[in-house]
Formats: C-alpha cells, structure tokens, sequence
C-alpha cells in the first residue's frame, strides 16, 4: 500500500498557515491572538505586547547581486516594524538571527549589521539579542520583533464592518517595478559584464524595492487626528491579496474604485514601458509596505486631508463580492495573485 503524497504547492502559503494553525488552540488566558494577523497579542497588564517574525531567505526574497548588505539590513527590519504598525502599535525591540556561508567576510556582516543599526536608530528600536549560524546555501535572516499597543488601540484584520472605507496610504506598485528593473539590468549585465546598470531615472523604484520604509509615522498621525483603524494589514503580498485577508477575516464583501488607487507617475510609466498594466502592478506587486486599513465613515472628514492617505473604496455586506470598479465603469472581479511562497518562483 503506497502513502500518498501531498505536495506543498498545491496548498501554497497561506493555505499552509491555516492547515497549521488549526491544530493549535491558545492555552494560556495572556494569549489574546495567536496565528493569523500581523502579530501576536499578548496581555501584559495595562498594554498589549506584540510579536512578529520574519524571515528573508537568499535567492527567495532577495538576490545579492543588485541588493546591497547594507540596504538588505536595513529592509530586514522595517518589514518587521511594519507588522508592528499593521497591529496599529509601536515597535520597541528586535533580535537577529542569522545562518551564513564562509563566502561571507567579516567586512560583509558588518556591513549587513549598518543597514540593521540605521533602521533600528529610524524606527526607535532596540537591538537585544539574536543567533548566528553556519549556512550551506547562502544567507539567511531571521527577525523577531515585538512592540506595544494600548488595549483599546489595537487593530486586528477582522474589525471592518459593512460601510467601513478602505484607505491605503503612499503608492503602490513602486517596489515591484523597481524589481524588474533590477532583474532587467542583472540580465544585461550577464550577457554583457561591460554594460554599466542605467537606474538613475528609475531611483524611486530601486529604492522602494531595496530601502522599503515602514509606515510608522501614520500609527501617530492617526493617533492625533483620534482615529482607531476598524481593521489594519500592511502591504507585503499585494493590495488585493492584503484586501482579502481583510475581507475573510471580517466576513465582508470589498468595493474599490480603480481610479482612486494611488500609483506614482514614475511607476505608472515604466510599468507601460514593460508593456506592464499599472493597476495590475499596483493590485498584485507586493513589498510596498504601506499600510492598509478601514475607518468609520464619521472619521473620514479627520483624515481626508491628509496628503498621504488615499480612500479607494468601502467595504459592503455581501462577503463574496470582492470587486473593483474600472475606471470605464466596468464591474471588475478582484483576484489575489501576489506572491505566494511555494507556488511562485524566487527572484532569478
């Protein structure tokens, strides 16, 4: 009798997640949330404690011949501040765990670990311990970050409510436009070493690719403005995959109006320029790290001024109907086809 064989693939990763977290339940009455959000909530008494963790792999989330040590170090750390912020909290301290091969120099880790003392002096937050180990394919990273929000700040994916209107700030569709411009001179520069990269009009993207920043500043201006988020994600694997997390985890249905989804002039252009559509870059690109959230329709008029949040829609009470209107007034069924670890290929 042969043992049949699942491949991991055709659960992709979030698929994963859920078949994992399902066999665990919380134990301990401090464990307020456990799997399934951008962090975990803990009860300290008179503030929730935060914790998130992530892990850059080489060759799967980052390519060492265009990605500096230094800017690696750097992004390393603001996609974990960035999950802070996601909760609607404040990043406190991190650790940094590392696996390498001896390919790497003394002079290449420092470098990696001055991408790591920058974000960590940018973002306020303490490095307080970590591990190193040895590698057999390559570099890579791992960072655990925790932070805190007050109890009754803290926001989850699963708040928003029916009428609820989606806001995302920044622009989007930046960091992976600035990937294929990497990808398209390290492509170059194989067939032809003597080719220098041409990137000096397309700087905003590079560096939103290779220097994301978190969003943190927007956790305090909404605190001052007196909003509290009804559901909070960041933007790592794409506006419509982050739009469905959202909309599974609320139980409501998603409307969004293509018109009002922010996307930088630069980027729309190169986009066309690689005969790519722009909103489709925007919707399904990834590591934009801006943050994603739904408010109440009574605090729109505290935030509708504010030059970096942008209202592209409103959430509804049909939980199936996850649409965007074209700019053409053509109802557009919305799919979340950004990246996905075991099912997409890595970075080349």
């Amino acid at each position: 009798m042969s043992e049949t064989r699942s491949e991991i693939s055709q659960l992709g990763e979030f698929g994963l997640i859920d078949r994992i977290s399902k066999n665990f339940t919380l134990q301990n009455k401090s464990s307020i949330k456990g799997i399934g959000d951008d962090a975990a909530v803990i009860d300290t008494g008179d503030d929730y404690l935060l914790i998130s963790t992530d892990m850059l792999v080489e060759g799967i989330h980052f390519d060492l011949a265009y990605m500096p040590l230094q800017h690696l170090g750097y992004k390393a750390v603001a996609v974990n501040v960035s999950d802070i912020a996601a909760m609607n909290g404040k990043a406190e301290q991190i650790t940094v765990s590392i696996a390498l091969t001896n390919r790497f120099s003394v002079e290449a880790i420092d470098a990696l670990y001055q991408g790591i003392k920058a974000a960590c002096t940018n973002y306020k937050v303490d490095l307080v311990g970590g591990d190193t180990t040895s590698s057999t394919s390559g570099l890579i990273i791992s960072i655990s970050v925790t932070g805190r929000v007050k109890k009754d700040k803290v926001a989850y994916r699963n708040g928003a409510k029916a009428n609820d209107i989606i806001c995302v700030t920044g622009d989007l569709g930046a960091a992976f436009m600035g990937l294929q411009v990497l990808v398209r001179e390290k492509e170059v520069y194989i067939a032809d070493p003597n080719m220098q990269p041409d990137l000096e009009k397309y700087e905003y993207l590079v560096s939103r690719q290779l220097r994301p920043d978190a969003r943190t500043e927007i956790i305090f201006d909404l605190e001052e403005a007196g909003v509290k988020p009804t559901s909070m994600i960041d933007v790592s694997d794409g506006l419509a995959s982050e739009l469905f997390h959202i909309s599974k985890n609320s139980g409501v249905g998603i409307r969004i109006f293509e018109d009002k989804i922010p996307v930088d002039q630069v980027t729309f252009e190169t986009a066309i320029d690689f005969k790519l559509d722009p909103i489709t870059c925007a919707l399904n690109g990834g590591e934009d790290y801006e943050l994603l959230f739904t408010i109440e329709q009574s605090d729109y008029e505290k935030i509708k001024n504010h030059p970096d949040i942008h209202s592209i829609g409103y959430m509804h009470d049909k939980k199936d109907q996850n649409i965007m209107l074209s700019k053409q007034g053509t109802v557009v069924p919305l799919q979340a086809q950004g990246w996905n670890h075991f099912t997409n290929d890595p970075q080349t």
